[in-house]
């Protein structure tokens, strides 16, 4: 299955793009037309302010080219994450970057001069035109992050740099996805199996320690060959962050980053000290590993294998869809249909192909379908990341459905919560239904899993994300070494001092896409916390939890995410949320230990 052409692999298992594009030639006539209305808009140049109706015109106007831009832009990333070898697949995906270049230069004027409109003016502008009473927020944005606008000459330049910026996530993500081969190993029966970025983590949950030594030293000896290349490209990234906050006038990268959603910089590092208190729970959970794997040395390898041994849940396609529907059921009818829906249409890409990109995500357009890809494999957690991507998805479909475009995409640090409040419900339901005391075990260790996955290695990755930041805003370099220092210091940190910390993880940081997508990672921390709090209140039967809960699905990007959450009754300005997640993660460890 890992090596097949994707010709192989037949279509119901494929995602039908049709919603967004039927044929590229529709791609190409809305790409004319989407350089056709950049022009429009830079009719508006110097005219924006004269009065309320040009205001209106170019918001709309905006909204329009956004949508059509956004439609063009993901048709052709998704089709290059299909076969990122495909010739055609990429050079749709480079014009499109090009075009997204000139469009951004074309319009660059455009948040300067309502800056210049002024406050006062733009709220008489809008008492004035009850049309523009539908962008108050947007506005709003806008001028709050007035002080970090640059003037229309300079934002045009950084508008030119767009395509230069992206080459460090481009060049990681050919050498990792498209260049990148990986040795083969022999599988618990002796049989050889290349290793790929899908099969990864199954091997590491293989009952057999010498397959997983073997997968384990075998990747990271192959990221070490090319660990020079990925440090340059990281360093890169770094840089770039770091420049696009100086001249936008930041203190530091992090708070550029955290500024977009008008997050405070407390929430970023009251996650990293909050998860500091409780990493004694980690160390706890690690010593029960060792010693339920009866190993005199536990090694970072032997952190994915499942330590119920007896116990083998291994779960095909159609019997993870039933599961999810199954378990997802306290949200609702009507939000169990439109599951179904889903999982019946051809949202779904999921299988592994040659030349495929790795992992999983959600993606789709204000005016398609959601889409999700995956890698499946027949494993438990694949299950779950079904069941998270399936959350991010609905998220999507409710608030393209309840927001008018200008509010129709939610903030990244509210896309985390939605997605990991459907493992939450996904993993009750499965330990309710549970008989087994072995079965029970397994279940309670892959929650645990989920936690120290999500809150402990997120937050480590958070960690990191923020001092290789700081070391080069203090002047420092990240070079391989140093950036293998720093990860391995941090996993000494996390797990403890009773397991062995493998040289060859040193040089994990390699391999981490989300490395690349500026302080992002912190926020599935943040948002299993929230998570933990929304499903509790979903699975109290309360069925005005379950109505208050899709109002929060459906709010998109009408407020700031944190009004969002604290309309919903989650404050995560303090640790309390966090704090109380790790106290899920204590009562789980009892239990386990207890039932050992």
């Amino acid at each position: 299955m890992d090596n097949r052409e994707r010709n192989e692999i037949e279509d119901k298992f494929k995602w039908n793009l049709d919603s967004l594009y039927k044929s590229i030639e529709v791609w190409e006539e809305d790409f004319k037309m989407a350089g056709e209305l950049a022009n429009q808009l830079e009719s508006f140049k110097g005219k924006i302010g004269e009065k309320p109706e040009n205001l209106y015109s170019v918001l709309e106007l905006s909204d329009k080219l956004g949508c059509l831009m956004e439609n063009l832009y993901t048709y052709s990333k998704m089709k290059l994450d299909e076969n990122t070898k495909d010739g055609k697949n990429q050079a749709i995906s480079d014009r499109i970057d090009s075009m997204s270049v000139c469009v951004d230069s074309k319009i660059a004027f455009i948040t300067p001069e309502i800056m210049d409109i002024g406050k006062d003016k733009i709220e008489e502008f809008i008492e004035k035109d009850d049309k523009l009473k539908l962008y108050k927020h947007l506005l709003g944005e806008l001028i709050r992050q007035k002080p970090h606008i640059l003037s229309e000459s300079e934002e045009n330049i950084i508008a030119q740099m767009g395509e230069l910026s992206s080459s460090p996530e481009n060049i990681f993500s050919m050498l990792n996805n498209a260049d990148i081969v990986f040795p083969k190993i022999k599988d618990e029966l002796g049989e050889e199996v290349q290793i790929t970025h899908g099969n990864f983590i199954p091997l590491l949950e293989c009952k057999d320690r010498r397959v997983r030594k073997d997968s384990f030293k075998a990747l990271y000896e192959t990221y070490k060959s090319f660990r020079n290349t990925f440090a340059t490209s990281l360093s890169s990234e770094v840089k770039k962050n770091i420049f696009y906050a100086r001249v936008r006038k930041y203190d530091s990268a992090l708070h550029s980053a955290l500024d977009d959603n008008n997050i405070d910089i407390s929430v970023y590092n009251n996650l990293i000290d909050a998860v500091g208190d409780k990493l004694p729970l980690l160390h706890k959970y690690i010593d029960i590993r060792k010693k339920v794997l009866v190993v005199d040395e536990l090694h970072m390898y032997d952190l994915y294998t499942p330590i119920i041994n007896d116990v083998d849940m291994k779960v095909d396609y159609n019997e993870a869809k039933d599961m999810i529907l199954n378990g997802l059921k306290p949200l609702g009818e009507e939000y169990i249909d439109a599951v179904e829906n889903g999982l019946s249409s051809n949202w779904i890409d999921v299988y592994e192909n040659i030349g495929k990109t790795s992992g999983a995500y959600s993606w789709g357009t204000y005016t398609s379908n959601p889409y999700i890809l995956l890698n499946y494999h027949s494993t438990l957690d694949n299950v779950f990341t079904l069941a998270h991507e399936m959350g991010h998805s609905m998220h999507s479909y409710y608030t393209h459905k309840s927001q008018p475009y200008a509010y129709g995409h939610y903030s990244i640090f509210l896309a985390e919560i939605a997605s990991t409040t459907n493992e939450c419900i996904l993993i009750d339901y499965l330990l309710k239904k549970v008989e087994d005391k072995q079965e029970k075990l397994y279940l309670l260790n892959h929650y645990l899993e989920q936690f120290r996955g999500t809150i402990f290695r997120q937050t480590m990755f958070a960690e990191f994300e923020r001092d290789i930041h700081a070391e080069v805003e203090g002047g420092g370099s990240l070079t391989a070494d140093r950036l293998s220092e720093m990860y391995r210091n941090l996993n000494i940190k996390y797990y403890g001092e009773n397991i062995v910390i493998d040289e060859e993880i040193d040089v994990e940081w390699a391999r981490i896409p989300h490395f690349y997508y500026n302080f992002y990672v912190f926020q599935y921390a943040t948002g299993f916390s929230a998570a933990v709090d929304f499903s509790e209140r979903i699975l109290s039967g309360d069925q005005t939890e379950v109505e208050r809960y899709k109002t929060f699905l459906k709010s998109g990007n009408s407020d700031y995410p944190l009004e969002i959450l604290k309309t919903a009754g989650i404050d995560m300005t303090t640790k309390q949320p966090v704090a109380k997640a790790l106290e899920l993660f204590e009562q789980l460890l009892n239990e386990f230990e207890s039932l050992l």
